[in-house]
């Protein structure tokens, strides 16, 4: 490399992981919109035929709150990833003046290590809170935990084991490009 050359951290695998990142994060966020457009007061809404198998008032609640929580964690991931990802453009970029080359658009490697996993935290949370809405849907749609249904049961279990695992998955994969 040439004296007062740039070495260039950003590549195409690492743009490539933050698009992946910021389009599951988009998918995700989708899903949430769609999530709070849903109304779960309404008196239709539930498929359970014992009223004392009804949700109670909190899990409406509780719905729409990690609805919120899961939106934000999506968010900050997204754009933790946008800044990443331009971060990257920039010190690839040879359309700056000479200063900038050499002090600003240098990526730092550490700084890009710990982006990642903060991007990836945001994506985890996001996805716990995205499950925990989801067991709130099943129990209004339903009916409680409380009244032992075989359906309310028969969809929480695979989710809670399911969605872990593949989180576990995630998170370890995730750990294991941070080492490398």
């Amino acid at each position: 490399m040439c004296e007062g050359a740039v070495p260039k951290l950003g590549t195409t695998i690492h743009i490539s992981a933050l698009d992946g990142i910021i389009n599951v994060n988009s998918l995700f966020t989708l899903a949430v919109f769609i999530g709070l457009a849903w109304n779960p007061h309404d008196q239709g809404n539930s498929l359970s035929q014992d009223p004392s198998c009804f949700a109670e008032p909190k899990v409406a609640e509780d719905l729409v709150a990690f609805h919120v929580y899961s939106f934000s964690c999506f968010l900050f991931s997204s754009l933790i990833a946008l800044g990443l990802k331009q971060a990257i453009r920039l010190a690839k970029s040879a359309h700056f003046p000479t200063i900038f080359t050499l002090d600003l658009a240098l990526i730092n490697k550490t700084a890009l290590r710990v982006g990642y996993l903060v991007s990836a935290a945001g994506s985890v949370c996001g996805s716990v809170f995205l499950m925990l809405a989801l067991i709130n849907v099943v129990q209004i749609k339903l009916g409680t935990f409380g009244c032992g249904s075989k359906h309310t049961y028969g969809a929480v279990i695979p989710l809670v084991i399911f969605v872990p695992l593949g989180l576990l998955i995630y998170v370890c994969t995730v750990f294991y490009a941070f080492t490398r």
